[in-house]
């Protein structure tokens, strides 16, 4: 099975899903205190960077967290999911090469998350 990652990102924090099948692994990275959290998940404001560098730290982080996906789909409400494109493709091209699509979807729950990346990858697999 393809290793299929969806990422919900905006300036402040990262929500990647990593998907296997019915099970799916959260891990969130954090723009302000470059946190990175990791939990189990079931299905059941947004603000420019001051610093060049943290933004730079933040999307490192960000790509790092997604190393080894084969389909990535990235979602957020406004710039920010444009800005990490804009960083993998001058520093990461291991992971822009696996990114399918980008699309805005606004703020939803990680489930709505979850639910659109599974029809996204089902609906665009064939283009791999």
């Amino acid at each position: 099975m393809i290793k299929q990652v969806a990422v919900w990102i905006d300036h402040k924090e990262a929500r990647i899903f990593h998907l296997d099948g019915d099970k799916v692994d959260e891990v969130t990275v954090s723009a302000s205190a470059h946190d990175v959290h990791h939990r189990q998940h079931s299905n059941g404001p947004e603000g420019a960077k001051e610093h060049p560098n943290d933004a730079k730290r933040y999307f490192h982080e960000v790509a790092r967290a997604m190393d080894g996906a084969e389909a990535i789909l990235v979602v957020g409400p406004s710039t920010a999911k444009l800005d990490f494109i804009r960083y993998v493709h001058k520093n990461d091209h291991a992971v822009e090469q696996s990114i399918l699509g980008v699309e805005t979807v606004d703020h939803p729950t990680d489930g709505e998350v979850v639910a659109y990346a599974k029809k996204y990858f089902d609906t665009h697999h064939h283009k791999r």
